[in-house]
């Protein structure tokens, strides 16, 4: 093969990567860390449940979210983590089962909850302030009593 073909077929392959990791950011994943969020009641410090997370705290990560997972058990969930606070918008893209959005400010408040139905195009925007979004099956909220005021805390790897 001479040079012209082999540069040739280099930027194909590179084309292709490309592509690739474009229709799939997923194949950018290598591995979560985890955690364990516990809720804190706002108003008495008393602990009001914990769920164990996988944590999303890249951009690859955070786009797919939990759109590759199947099904989550009742205390699992997904911790998406932005660099600063601001407002976020979260989709169902490709999700399989239900959950509660929780946003999150920057001190741990909780600042917006949704329960969030997998749905067709186009998809519903949940929008809320914070800089933390947490990920649970639905009803996991309302079943603990976790409400807006609330804390959820955590350390990070």
């Amino acid at each position: 093969m001479n040079r012209r073909h082999a540069t040739l077929l280099a930027l194909a392959i590179g084309l292709l990567l490309v592509l690739a990791v474009a229709s799939n950011p997923g194949l950018l994943i290598t591995g979560y860390d985890t955690t364990t969020v516990e809720a804190v009641d706002g108003e008495t410090d008393e602990p009001l449940a914990t769920a164990d997370v996988r944590i999303a705290d890249t951009q690859p990560k955070r786009y797919v979210g939990l759109s590759d997972t199947d099904d989550l058990g009742p205390d699992e969930g997904m911790l998406f983590v932005h660099d600063e606070p601001g407002e976020y918008g979260y989709v169902m893209r490709d999700m399989a089962f239900a959950i509660d959005i929780i946003f999150i400010d920057a001190d741990g408040t909780v600042t917006a909850i949704y329960e969030a139905e997998p749905e067709s195009r186009p998809l519903t925007v949940y929008e809320g302030q914070g800089q933390y979004v947490l990920e649970v099956p639905m009803g996991w909220s309302e079943a603990n009593d976790v409400t807006e005021g609330d804390r959820i805390e955590f350390d990070l790897p």
